[in-house]
């Protein structure tokens, strides 16, 4: 593990986003950084296409949504 010296703009960005990410400062540069680099390994996939691929690899399996009709 090492020291990453960032911009003070940026790591305000990174906590707001923490936040509503519900993740720590540093788990979420660490989910940025990856998906920055797995963007630039797959350049015509898009995010949503990368983070779905993820799940998926990590075994999350998505289930029906059920809609409560009024």
């Amino acid at each position: 593990m090492g020291i990453v010296n960032i911009d003070d703009d940026l790591h305000d960005q990174i906590r707001k986003a923490s936040a509503v990410s519900c993740r720590s400062i540093n788990a979420q540069a660490a989910f940025w950084i990856k998906i920055g680099l797995l963007s630039e390994m797959n350049p015509t996939q898009s995010f949503n296409e990368i983070v779905a691929e993820e799940l998926r690899a990590a075994g999350v399996v998505s289930q029906p949504v059920k809609v409560a009709l009024t």
